[in-house]
């Protein structure tokens, strides 16, 4: 009964720190001077263009590879921390999506995608949309919990491949084209 209180308060406790986690990226966010919304002025809750207003929004096709980093995160945490309760994982996982959020908004990263991927005019990404993808990396670390390995394998498989369809880039060519850009992969992006 003791040692059930206490993994149960652990397990708050992480769930507590993942939510200061996440404030803390926000609070960051905020101190670099990221935009709080989109400038246009509104949010949207999808927003499906390739255009200015992406990553300024709630949700865009880039939401996939946060749910994807969930995913891989999930599998991170229950290998290094197998016997830590599920909120100290996620607590886990959350620091590293927000760390990336904050990194992905520094000026360096936003140069690099600038001159390394199609993402021509990047500006970063507003704080909502960077809340939002701490988000849905949860939902994927989640899902990941709750899922057969099977599932959430077949699963990353399609959602690389449903935003390879639409809009000729995923988390995979990301990774590719932020550290070792093709010029015919960049190419073959930009034909769309």
């Amino acid at each position: 009964m003791r040692l059930a209180r206490t993994r149960k308060g652990r397990n708050r406790r992480g769930l507590l720190l993942a939510a200061l986690i996440a404030a803390a990226a926000c609070a960051l966010l905020f101190l670099m001077d990221r935009p709080p919304i989109c400038t246009c002025g509104r949010v949207d809750l999808w927003h499906g263009a390739l255009d200015s207003g992406n990553s300024q929004h709630i949700a865009d096709w880039y939401s996939l590879s946060h749910a994807i980093h969930g995913f891989l995160f999930y599998a991170l945490a229950h290998w290094l921390l197998r016997r830590q309760p599920l909120g100290m994982r996620l607590a886990l996982a959350v620091a590293l999506e927000a760390a990336w959020e904050v990194v992905e908004n520094s000026p360096m990263i936003i140069d690099r995608y600038r001159t390394a991927t199609i993402a021509l005019g990047y500006s970063g990404d507003s704080i909502v949309n960077s809340m939002s993808d701490i988000a849905m990396m949860a939902a994927g670390f989640l899902f990941a919990w709750r899922a057969p390995l099977w599932a959430t394998v077949a699963v990353a498989i399609a959602l690389e491949l449903l935003a390879l369809w639409v809009i000729r880039d995923n988390l995979t060519l990301n990774i590719l084209m932020l550290s070792w850009p093709i010029d015919a992969v960049r190419d073959w992006q930009a034909a769309l």
